[in-house]
């Protein structure tokens, strides 16, 4: 008789809706609670290891369940109060003591690495998270959607998670309070000017996102209306409000990005008041920040970041570095001071235009071209450039397969990868530990209150 193999139990059959009693054992790697219901794992929001709680069935697949939290009935004495009561992200852990935010985020990264298994993974040193001393008010800029309600209200504020309910968010304890207190005011402009507000059901409107940036070491804001239509009527009146009461804006944009897309950003910017960018500065070196350009949403932690970046690579006056994915420079720049010359590469033309303003400000000998790093470095090589050293900071993506096989054919000395991504850098390291041995991953808290975390990776070559 042919035998039928068993397939592992996946526990019983739970339904949507149903309300289970769970305790919670472990963390998963986007900060929700796991536990298990008659052997079904179910993945709950808002919960800590050790607790037992009343939960709600939200999703009931055959592996796996999801449900929302109803009731703690023993708590973690980790559990603390959130400032904030919204259901969005960007503080899937502000009910977590921050001690144990850090702790969660190397743990993080060492299940992403049990998860891929890159050579010789167990024995990484992986060290404690650098914190914060105030874990909140450290984002430099707030992007949030606006819509209007039936009534005329307009809201700004977030996606309630998975799905596209907009929240509107009058408070948000992890943004800047002159931030908050701008959007607010544009608010009530809107609604006293009647701008024409983007509809998403109906791809109708014009208004669709506000970003403000604000720079730490100038006071300096920027304001970019994001818009579906190239006009947007009545901008001038409130532009002309906005001003009065906040002159510590200087920069106001409009970013043309029409129809229906997940992106927030579209390819055309156009200067509405003021100049086109900001200036910021970390440690010594000053940045020009234009609307589009990347820079890190934590300007005192970035700091403890690039200085965890130089201390790995420890570069002489006689070495050169590539900073690849370089942004508006902001890497290179800052580690590369006693460099003998700094090659950066990105993708978006502004930033490389910011790049080349912020290395004459700062005197660095830096050259920086617009494209893919696994396009130019070969190119450079071939003009006769050769590099010492090389940094990656690329996107939650990871590095372009490309990419990393350039890197594996020319092999730079000394490397290493700033990750913002635990599960694409332990995805990478499999293929770049052919190469390289990894000396180090020192975990940084730029986002206190979240499930991100951040990574420096020291790799030496073999």
């Amino acid at each position: 008789m042919k035998q039928v193999k068993r397939q592992p139990s996946t526990g019983v059959q739970l339904k949507k809706g149903q309300k289970i009693v769970v305790t919670i054992k472990r963390l998963g790697i986007n900060g929700e609670g796991i536990g298990y219901y008659k052997r079904k794992i179910v993945f709950i929001p808002k919960t800590l290891p050790g607790e037992v709680v009343l939960a709600q069935i939200t999703e009931a697949k055959t592996k796996y369940a999801k449900a929302r939290l109803l009731k703690v009935k023993q708590a973690s004495e980790k559990r603390v109060t959130p400032i904030d009561k919204y259901d969005v992200g960007g503080i899937e852990l502000e009910h977590l003591a921050y001690d144990a935010q850090l702790e969660f985020k190397r743990d993080v990264i060492a299940q992403a690495l049990e998860k891929f298994k890159p050579k010789g993974y167990k024995n990484y040193e992986l060290r404690p998270t650098l914190g914060i001393a105030e874990p909140y008010h450290y984002r430099n800029k707030a992007q949030f959607q606006v819509r209007k309600t039936k009534e005329g209200k307009v809201m700004a504020g977030l996606y309630k998670e998975n799905s596209h309910q907009l929240v509107d968010l009058p408070t948000f304890a992890t943004q800047r309070d002159l931030t908050m207190q701008i959007i607010r005011e544009l608010c009530s402009l809107l609604e006293k000017w009647q701008v024409s507000i983007y509809d998403e059901r109906k791809n109708q409107g014009s208004l669709k996102t506000i970003v403000v940036r604000e720079a730490f070491a100038t006071g300096e804001v920027q304001l970019v209306f994001v818009t579906n239509t190239l006009q947007l009527p009545h901008k001038n009146e409130v532009i002309a409000e906005i001003l009065q009461k906040f002159p510590a804006i200087v920069s106001v944009m409009q970013n043309i990005n029409p129809g229906r897309t997940s992106l927030v950003w579209g390819k055309e910017t156009q200067l509405l008041a003021g100049k086109e960018s900001i200036t910021e500065k970390i440690g010594d070196v000053w940045f020009d920040l234009s609307a589009r350009a990347f820079f890190q949403m934590n300007p005192k932690q970035t700091e403890v970041l690039y200085d965890e970046v130089k201390k790995a690579l420890a570069l002489s006056e006689s070495e050169t570095l590539v900073d690849a994915y370089c942004g508006v420079g902001t890497i290179g720049l800052y580690v590369g001071k006693n460099a003998q010359e700094i090659r950066g590469m990105d993708i978006i033309a502004e930033s490389i235009s910011d790049a080349q303003k912020n290395a004459q400000k700062a005197q660095r000998k830096a050259h920086y071209e617009t494209g893919k790093a696994e396009e130019l470095l070969p190119k450079w090589i071939k003009a006769g450039f050769s590099f010492d050293a090389l940094v990656v900071d690329p996107p939650r993506t990871g590095l372009d397969d490309a990419l990393i096989a350039t890197i594996l054919k020319y092999r730079p000395e000394k490397f290493v990868y700033v990750s913002c991504n635990p599960s694409t850098l332990a995805r990478d390291l499999v293929k770049l530990t052919a190469a390289y041995d990894v000396s180090y991953i020192q975990s940084v808290d730029m986002f206190p209150q979240t499930a991100r975390a951040e990574a420096v990776v020291k790799l030496q070559r073999k």
